[in-house]
């Protein structure tokens, strides 16, 4: 059962629409990303859940309950920013316990759901510390503290972890998804960053434009991209132009390669097609399990240690192929002739 409910959203910022008739039923303990660009929509409509922004039009509910027309302070909802948004003048302790303070919680009860807070994001030690002399991810740690504390029915991360550097990014979201999963919190996350969006989310949501391209768990979306978009933002994607020969077998012909994608064409023979290919579908080391050949030349070789990226050029087409590093095996050199093997499954038709 849907525990927060978007139906047909939208949001204009005087002629310009930013969010077209957004759709989603979120269930409860859900770790759901918006994916996408800048300028996409996402952020606009988590301000909307938030209450920041009202919506043009569309209906927001939570736990049943219409929460469109109510402000921020009426939702009981946490929210954890990008810049952290800490009070500079008050300790770890202090900032943690504000929202408590502010609901009047007695001293004492404020007292203990702080500490335990704390304990959570493993900060305790550091409850007297202020914000200047924290680091920027423990800082970020305390913002969710505080999120966390008023027992929320919803949390909303706003790029929560995009002013960190990478090694700690990795780390605190792999926290964050944890402590979401501890407590069971409806959680929707707001990430331009697809491996932050794939790694720690039930479900993720591709945004383009302002609607929503494709709402699915990480492996649909990577695996079975629904839309030409989607398919090229999420992850690295080879694109091959090749030429219809039989539609109805679905036979193309790529340079001097002849492959059948076992399933109709829509394109008449004669007309072009794009097909597109993950780098890790195809292998250069000699499988046998690859039902297609594919020629080429050797563009590029580099090695990054567990995985060797290999560029090859076939029939004009500038393809990338990532393979395990085998020791016993050196990398293919520039220039080199080579055979890909692919299967014919892995490829996907690119629709207009």
């Amino acid at each position: 059962m849907s525990f927060l409910t978007l139906s047909n959203l939208q949001k204009s910022f005087g002629p310009v629409t930013v969010v077209h008739g957004f759709n989603m039923a979120i269930h409860k303990g859900e770790f759901i990303s918006f994916l996408g660009p800048s300028g996409c929509g996402k952020t606009t409509v988590l301000r909307m859940i938030a209450g920041f922004e009202t919506p043009t039009g569309g209906t927001i509910s939570i736990d049943g309950k219409d929460q469109t027309s109510l402000k921020p302070n009426q939702r009981n909802i946490g929210m954890v920013f990008q810049a952290y948004a800490l009070f500079p003048n008050m300790d770890v302790f202090g900032n943690v316990a504000f929202g408590l303070k502010v609901a009047g919680m007695p001293k004492a009860d404020i007292e203990q759901r702080v500490m335990e807070m704390l304990r959570l994001i493993k900060l305790d030690h550091l409850k007297d510390r202020y914000p200047y002399q924290m680091s920027g991810g423990q800082q970020q740690r305390v913002a969710l503290a505080r999120a966390l504390a008023p027992k929320p029915q919803v949390l909303l991360l706003d790029e929560p972890l995009s002013a960190l550097d990478a090694k700690i990014r990795v780390s605190l979201r792999e926290e964050i998804r944890q402590i979401q999963q501890q407590l069971g919190i409806t959680t929707v996350f707001v990430t331009h960053d697809q491996e932050e969006a794939l790694s720690i989310s039930d479900r993720v949501v591709v945004m383009n434009a302002g609607r929503a391209d494709q709402i699915g768990n990480p492996f649909e979306i990577y695996n079975k991209p629904a839309t030409r978009f989607v398919a090229s933002f999420v992850g690295t994607l080879n694109v091959i132009e090749s030429t219809v020969i039989d539609p109805t077998t679905g036979t193309i012909k790529v340079g001097d390669d002849t492959v059948t994608l076992k399933k109709p064409l829509q394109q008449p023979a004669g007309s072009p097609v794009q097909l597109a290919m993950r780098p890790e579908a195809g292998s250069l080391s000699g499988r046998t399990n690859g039902d297609t050949t594919l020629h080429g030349t050797v563009i590029s070789s580099h090695f990054l240690g567990s995985v060797i990226r290999t560029r090859v050029n076939v029939a004009g087409n500038p393809l990338s192929f990532d393979m395990f590093n085998d020791p016993g095996t050196k990398p293919p050199a520039v220039g080199e002739a080579v055979a890909v093997k692919i299967n014919a499954d892995d490829l996907l038709v690119l629709q207009d």
